[in-house]
């Protein structure tokens, strides 16, 4: 520790940020891409419709699907279309009674065959055959779930990222006495002083979003990080507490009883409608179809809402009768529903997210400059010993893997999606193991040869791949920027052209790295400038001797 309490800070910003900052850059990559996972989504699906029908419409379509799709199945699920994802997502839960025992050497399916899925076109009522993929999902689920490792530690592991990185920013706060004038200070070609510059101003700028997405992170787990008060107050039962704090409906485990028409679900919907003063419906789960016991979960849809807990409503589903409706949720609930709300922003219109994507990227290259800012504050220390040091190479390889290979690995992802066999066995895993096979090949390259030229090689092959991405989807789809400029399907051309955007930016930091020469020290400027005099004097010297 320096002496000093502001000394004492810088020291403590300086290490709480290098200690985990190659992964806090994973993290914020595929947080802020998370965003977008809906349309990221649709673009690795593009297969899926453009359909635009009435809410009513579709409910009507994923009825007569289920009834024709699962019959018996004890509950059904679905999803309706909303503008960022125009085809209905449902799921249902077969009866113990009709799930196989497994079949030996047989991938066992996801919930032993217990539950089914389709993804449907509203605008047809017919299930879409579409690719498999995780899609944006990926990101969002690798954010705080990680990958390849069990996710309880994943995400204790992410959450101790987040507890650095809290600390970071207010550190980073007490450091900067000056932090406001540092806002608008940036000096070029600099060296060290650029690079502090531009950390500087790339945390001043979103500092208020990086302090929310930081907390607000830690708030999402935090009854995983904070079992105890749980524990206390529900030994036996902690779903009991779940339930109670988040006031969610009562599960229904009751059997079905006889049968029964349903009313239809139009008049259902209308209904909750009603209810909430006209708020959109986003899904429904109707138990026991069929049964004389039916009875339907309507939800509200998100909308402008800060809070990600949305009311729900319980009708029976033969009478319609109102049987209960979600209560109202407690101060401290409502708190935390309103912090996880502000973390995933579904809240948010078209100009409001693009504003937390732009400040989730400012936040990249926080994460980013931090890290490589220590390499070049430690160089000096080592080319005065000629070596460098196991430190300093360990440092720079991590940059180099982390700031220009995950780039690399997130243009690899969509690669993948285009050009592996759409009908593999397994697809959705392999697309993800692309992404980690092109990151740990740019991180082996890194520690092979950890120097400034593999810098300026990944930058251009990052560059390289995110602009050939539309030019990919040209050739495997009918979805490429010549139909979805001409028709305004501005999701699909917009991914494309964003494509273009991050491929011309990382063009331009290789560009930038290839050219750039380090900035002399003071002691090399002084050495060059005593040259230059001796050599100007023996020169005059000579011209003296020249003229006599």
């Amino acid at each position: 520790m320096k002496n000093g309490f502001r000394q004492s800070m810088a020291w403590l910003h300086t290490w709480t940020g290098l200690l985990v900052g190659w992964l806090l850059l994973l993290i914020f990559m595929a947080g802020t891409a998370s965003y977008y996972r809906e349309e990221i989504s649709r673009w690795m699906r593009p297969e899926l419709p453009r359909s635009s029908v009435s809410s009513e419409v579709a409910a009507e379509r994923a009825i007569a699907f289920l009834q024709h799709k699962a019959p018996q199945a004890e509950s059904w699920n679905v999803t309706l279309p909303d503008p960022r994802n125009p085809a209905m997502r449902m799921f249902w839960r077969n009866p113990e009674s009709m799930v196989k025992p497994p079949v030996e050497g047989e991938k066992r399916r996801r919930g032993g065959g217990r539950f089914g899925d389709a993804t449907v076109d509203p605008g047809t009522g017919e299930e879409v055959a579409a690719r498999e993929t995780r899609g944006g999902d990926f990101f969002y689920r690798l954010h705080f779930d990680l990958h390849y490792i069990p996710v309880y530690w994943a995400r204790y592991l992410v959450g101790f990222c987040a507890m650095f990185m809290l600390v970071a920013i207010i550190t980073g706060v007490i450091t900067h006495k000056k932090i406001f004038k540092d806002f608008f200070t940036f000096r070029k070609d600099k060296g060290l002083r650029s690079w502090l510059d531009f950390h500087n101003v790339s945390a001043v700028m979103a500092l208020p979003y990086h302090a929310m997405i930081t907390y607000t992170g830690i708030v999402t787990l935090m009854f995983m990080y904070l079992p105890w008060g749980v524990n206390v107050a529900y030994p036996k039962d902690e779903d009991a507490f779940f339930s109670e704090a988040f006031a969610r409906l009562a599960d229904i485990d009751t059997p079905t009883e006889g049968t029964a028409t349903a009313l239809p679900i139009q008049q259902l919907l209308d209904a909750a409608r009603a209810e909430w003063k006209g708020a959109q419906v986003s899904g429904f789960t109707l138990y026991h179809p069929g049964g004389a016991n039916a009875v339907i979960d309507v939800y509200q849809r998100d909308g402008k809402r800060l809070s990600v807990d949305t009311p729900s409503l319980r009708y029976d589903a033969v009478s319609g009768a109102l049987i209960e409706a979600s209560p109202l949720s407690g101060g401290a609930t409502q708190t935390r529903g309103v912090m996880y709300g502000l973390h995933l922003a579904r809240f948010a219109d078209w100009g409001l997210r693009a504003l937390f994507f732009v400040s989730g990227l400012i936040g990249c290259l926080m994460v980013a400059s931090g890290v490589v800012l220590w390499a070049v504050k430690e160089r000096p220390k080592h080319a005065k010993s000629g070596k460098i040091g196991f430190g300093l190479r360990l440092v720079d390889a991590l940059n180099i893997g982390a700031v220009a290979g995950l780039p690399i690995a997130f243009a690899a992802y969509f690669w993948g999606n285009r050009l592996l066999p759409v009908q593999m066995a397994e697809r959705a895993d392999a697309e993800v193991n692309v992404f980690f096979y092109a990151w740990a090949a740019a991180l082996l390259a890194a520690f092979i040869w950890p120097k400034r030229l593999m810098w300026a090689w990944q930058l251009y092959l990052g560059a390289a791949m995110f602009l050939l991405i539309p030019v990919i989807n040209a050739l495997t789809t009918h979805a490429h920027l010549g139909v979805t400029l001409r028709t305004g399907d501005w999701v699909l051309a917009g991914f494309d052209l964003m494509m273009l955007a991050f491929g011309a930016v990382l063009a331009y930091c290789a560009l930038r790295m290839q050219r750039w020469q380090p900035a002399l020290s003071a002691a090399e400027k002084k050495k060059r400038q005593a040259a230059a005099v001796a050599a100007a004097k023996a020169q005059e010297s000579a011209n003296v001797e020249a003229n006599a």
